[in-house]
């Protein structure tokens, strides 16, 4: 599942800016990605590595909020639904296209544009819910969207809130103060929350004979594309994710919601190398080294993951690590070496 270019052009080059060469080539290679891979004349990158960047230069810098931070950097995409929203009327205009055409750009992702008597919601949902888990780069898209509508707008709109569904703990005061506006973890709902006014802010850029041409080019790019198949792995990642906090969905019960028989879902997932047993330890694996870094107490991420107590959290972790939690916690507050250090 491939992205544009350009989101992981601007993680690059905010890299760049706070960390050596060698950590950015580090972050790189964690990635699986290089050099060749991010720059001209690449127009597309993985999914899932745009994601694993954002975590392992995160991790480089010691700073959970570097794709909160980066993704208000970002203001410009050559794709045809940046192109459709230049030349929209109004705000409005450009999330009524942002819900029909995001998934040319983003197949995993879907927006819906909701609105009340006092307010307006730009709601997110995972159409592959295995990229729930990437938080640093759920944090970055919702900022980058923030950007994206200033730079349209020409205006600093702020919104009345962005909702996360992960926690991040004590960094929570954090990500508010590189945003300037509230902030809600652990919400029902991932979205971002904006006023009615704020719909109504025209596009300096507006043309709606461009704008036509592009909504039937748009139109014939939905009509022509084809959904990606998610793999069995992606979607039995994504129940699980779903049964949580506090429990783990079993296999029996996976099996027959998407319609299989145990032995057939088995079979299928063999022929993809894995086992259901596989891809939930390392889904948990993950997860809590993901909790973790967010900042969250050890019994907080047992319960989260469906463990029965602390004790066996903590034995489950030093056998997929080989440290205990509270190493992995000291150990991953140390950043690797910044630029100019």
């Amino acid at each position: 599942m491939d992205v544009d270019i350009s989101r992981i052009q601007l993680l690059m080059r905010a890299l760049e800016q706070r960390a050596s060469l060698s950590v950015v080539d580090q972050v790189l290679k964690n990635s699986a990605l290089t050099r060749i891979d991010v720059e001209a004349p690449a127009a597309l990158c993985s999914a899932r590595k745009e994601a694993m960047f954002v975590r392992h230069a995160c991790d480089a810098l010691g700073d959970i909020t570097f794709g909160a931070g980066a993704g208000l950097e970002f203001n410009s995409s050559s794709s045809v639904t940046a192109y459709i929203s230049k030349y929209s009327r109004d705000l409005k205009q450009v999330l009524e296209n942002t819900t029909r055409f995001h998934g040319i750009i983003d197949p995993a992702l879907a927006f819906s544009l909701r609105v009340s008597g006092n307010s307006a919601s730009l709601e997110a949902e995972w159409k592959d819910p295995s990229f729930s888990r990437y938080h640093r780069r759920t944090e970055f898209l919702l900022f980058a969207s923030i950007a994206r509508m200033r730079a349209l707008t020409q205006v600093k709109l702020y919104p009345i809130e962005i909702r996360f569904q992960h926690s991040v703990g004590r960094h929570a005061d954090t990500f508010q103060k590189i945003g300037g506006f509230p902030l809600k973890f652990e919400a029902e709902r991932l979205e971002v929350i904006l006023s009615l006014p704020s719909l109504e802010t025209p596009i300096p850029t507006y043309d709606p004979s461009l704008r036509a041409h592009l909504l039937e080019y748009g139109e014939r790019l939905l009509a022509e594309g084809r959904k990606p198949k998610q793999k069995n792995r992606a979607q039995i990642e994504g129940l699980i994710t779903r049964s949580m906090p506090g429990g783990v969905i079993q296999a029996d019960e996976a099996a027959s919601q998407l319609g299989l028989s145990p032995r057939t879902l088995a079979r299928r997932l063999a022929d993809e190398g894995t086992s259901y047993r596989e891809i939930v330890e390392d889904l948990r694996c993950d997860l809590a080294q993901t909790f973790i870094k967010n900042g969250m107490n050890l019994a907080e991420i047992s319960y989260s993951l469906g463990y029965s107590d602390q004790a066996a959290f903590s034995t489950a972790f030093k056998r997929w690590t080989g440290q205990a939690p509270t190493a992995f916690r000291k150990r991953v507050s140390r950043p690797l070496t910044h630029k100019g250090k």
